[in-house]
């Protein structure tokens, strides 16, 4: 980024440059045309005068010889007429030599509109298109003799960003006065001419940004994997760790010929070994299912499905594990005899899923609601309990995979991370959708849609 602005600076010190040297040839023009118009006016007055030449020195030849003679007769009113006649021909005669070789002041040596006609012309011709103040300063006078618009006085004057220029160079005496032309608008000209420059190497800064930006979002994003990859491998480990221990030492237990092994000793430690072979199943299975959502191979197995008897299942399913923290599960289905075209399984998991958590995330006994309607276009459920709740920070990253929300210093809670990202996966695959509502310590609403499907199909 450092290369491509210095790059710039300098391209536009060149155009500056450029743009300067333009500004000179061209006045440079105008002067010189200036300085031959008025040699052309004199010139072509000067031939006037020689062509008539030989009547006015005749006249002023016969007026010098009888001047005396005719001074000396006048003792009349017509005498004295006469004789003033004759001597104010000799003045114009003198009078129209004179003017000829006098310099006269700026303001009659210059035609204002033929000035401007001329800057604009040479301008143009060295490709400098664009709005121009010019004036004309004298020098013994000190002041500004005529300017274009009179709008811009002081910067005229000031040599930094203005153009001087010498009028009239070749008088006897030098130059008093001087051109001065200033641009208002020679920066946005200059920047005009370099647009195209300008935009590559902008587009070179943003793409270094862009990829800076996505490089450094990259490793963060990396880091954030890594240490979530890191909890999900301890936390996988500690789940998995607890159930084959217990079904270890009932293992054990059952080996040991100690133990006096009756029937209901046996009982109760294969009930035992059911139950953690059931829980490691199920936690073998979130993973499996999860990577399978990710390789895009996850299929589902739509049919006709009782969307109530669902709900209903599922809450049997868990209703254990809620009462056993003093809890209970409300239901109000407002979705009687409602069908839905979906997979049974994976939407039976959804619904185990919002309700395991609604019961996991609560430090007292858990009250869950769960409700459902129907609309023209499908059915929704709403699942609400009155548990930590979600802060708004984390609920936009609830849905990514292995987040899990921190809890501080309480440890309770154990997971994976794949739940609610699992949940979303499915609603999506259903082109449903699924959201959250949660205020800390208040509670959290988990809100799902389900289309009702194709009856075609």
């Amino acid at each position: 980024m450092t290369i491509q602005v210095y790059w710039i600076r300098n391209a536009v010190l060149v155009k500056e440059v450029a743009f300067a040297r333009s500004v000179e040839e061209a006045l440079s023009v105008v002067v010189f045309k200036l300085e031959k118009m008025e040699m052309a006016e004199k010139l072509k007055r000067q031939i006037e005068f020689t062509s008539s030449g030989p009547e006015y020195y005749l006249s002023l030849d016969s007026i010098n010889k009888g001047f005396f003679d005719e001074f000396s007769k006048v003792n009349s009113r017509a005498g004295l007429a006469q004789f003033a006649q004759k001597s104010n021909l000799t003045q114009q005669i003198i009078d129209y030599m004179m003017d000829i070789r006098k310099v006269k002041p700026i303001k009659e040596r210059i035609n204002e509109s033929i000035l401007d006609s001329l800057i604009d012309v040479e301008l143009q011709v060295t490709g400098i298109r664009t709005t121009f103040e010019y004036g004309v300063f004298n020098i013994p006078g000190n002041k500004m003799v005529f300017q274009k618009t009179g709008k811009y006085p002081s910067q005229l004057l000031n040599i930094e960003k203005s153009y001087q220029f010498a009028l009239f160079p070749g008088d006897i005496q030098g130059s008093k006065n001087f051109l001065i032309v200033y641009f208002p608008n020679e920066r946005n000209f200059l920047l005009g001419q370099m647009a195209s420059l300008l935009l590559v190497s902008v587009g070179f800064i943003l793409i270094i940004i862009f990829a800076f930006f996505f490089t450094v979002t990259t490793v963060f994003k990396q880091k954030k994997l890594s240490e979530m990859r890191s909890d999900f491998i301890n936390n996988m480990t500690h789940e998995f760790k607890t159930p084959i221990s217990t079904i270890s030492l009932a293992c054990e237990a059952l080996k040991d010929k100690d133990i006096v092994k009756t029937e209901s000793l046996f009982d109760n430690y294969i009930g035992i070994i059911s139950e953690e072979n059931t829980r490691l199943k199920s936690m073998a299975e979130k993973v499996l299912q999860t990577a399978i959502i990710d390789k895009g191979e996850l299929k589902l197995r739509k049919e006709w499905v009782d969307f109530n008897e669902i709900i209903r299942e599922a809450v049997k399913k868990i209703n254990i594990q809620v009462k056993n923290k003093g809890g209970q599960v409300l239901l109000d289905l407002n979705t009687e005899n409602v069908k839905l075209k979906a997979d049974r399984m994976h939407l039976m998991n959804v619904i185990l899923n919002l309700i395991e958590n609604a019961n996991k995330y609560n430090l007292t006994n858990p009250e869950i609601l769960i409700s459902s309607y129907e609309s023209d276009l499908g059915v929704h459920i709403h699942i609400q309990d009155n548990g930590i709740g979600i802060s708004k920070n984390n609920q936009k990253k609830i849905f990514d995979k292995l987040y899990r929300v921190p809890t501080g210093n309480i440890h309770n809670f154990k997971g994976f991370g794949l739940g609610l990202s699992y949940v979303k996966a499915i609603v999506d695959k259903h082109d449903g959708n699924v959201s959250v509502t949660s205020e800390l310590n208040k509670g959290t609403t988990f809100k799902i849609f389900l289309p009702f499907g194709d009856l075609n199909k």
